[in-house]
């Protein structure tokens, strides 16, 4: 009896004392996937993949961004999500793309441009007769000669005559340096103005400039004009006129001769 219950003592104090003694084995720790730090896309949203063992707590943890904003962002109405799944996290500026640098384009060279030479100017003077009087010369109306042109440059340079010839070729003044130049014309006598005769005109390198002075014959021309071949009195009527008038002598006589009884 005495040996039963020293042996149900010793288990009552050794089982404890082992029981504390005895390390306890912990559960092992689970492990979740690494948080990968989303980066903002083309669009600027920021997109995070659902890992294994992601939840929304864990996710809005970790990414600073509230459940119910990841909830709103998402259009999500419970907490489940699934594995693989894309959440939007916000919207941030675009990514960064550093474009690749190109060869530099060879820039084409300037053709220079050619400075136009001085003293190319060319001015050419017609005097017509404007027989129609409109101050516009038709192909018709011939050039006038024995006018008096005359030249000259503002500052000038240039001082120049000339006199306008028969035919349908101007006087023409050459090799003018730059600037301004006045050209008049005396009309000659016989001839009255139709147009102005005198033309302020601005010339620069390569300029061809041609000027058409009117004019028209006045009266005292028109009346020194020679009578046109074939509008003169026909000789058979100057000579029935002259016996006409020996005639009239003769009838005369006769008469005087009867009266006189002679």
């Amino acid at each position: 009896m005495n040996q039963k219950l020293w042996l149900i003592l010793f288990i009552v104090v050794l089982i404890p004392f082992v029981a504390v003694n005895v390390p306890v084995q912990a559960a092992p720790v689970y492990q979740l996937t690494p948080f990968p730090t989303p980066t903002p896309g083309p669009d600027g949203r920021i997109i995070y993949i659902v890992q294994p063992g992601d939840t929304l707590i864990r996710i809005s943890l970790i990414s600073g961004v509230s459940i119910e904003e990841l909830r709103g962002l998402n259009n999500i109405t419970s907490d489940n999500i699934t594995v693989g799944q894309k959440l939007l996290l916000g919207l941030g500026g675009p990514s960064v793309v550093t474009p690749t640098v190109g060869p530099s384009p060879t820039p084409t060279p300037l053709t220079p441009t050619p400075t136009p030479k001085a003293g190319l100017g060319v001015i050419c003077t017609l005097l017509y007769d404007d027989v129609n009087g409109d101050g516009k010369r038709q192909e018709s109306e011939a050039a006038i000669a024995g006018g008096a042109v005359s030249l000259s440059e503002r500052q000038g340079k240039v001082s120049e005559t000339g006199q306008t010839k028969v035919g349908n070729d101007p006087i023409c003044f050459k090799d003018l340096p730059e600037g301004d130049y006045t050209v008049s014309v005396a009309i000659p006598k016989g001839y009255n103005p139709t147009t102005v005769n005198s033309i302020s005109i601005n010339i620069s390198a390569g300029d061809e400039t041609y000027l058409n002075f009117g004019a028209q014959e006045n009266t005292q021309k028109l009346a020194e004009a020679p009578t046109p071949s074939g509008s003169g009195k026909s000789p058979l009527l100057g000579i029935f006129g002259t016996v006409i008038l020996l005639a009239g002598i003769g009838l005369a006589l006769f008469g005087t001769r009867l009266l006189t009884g002679k």
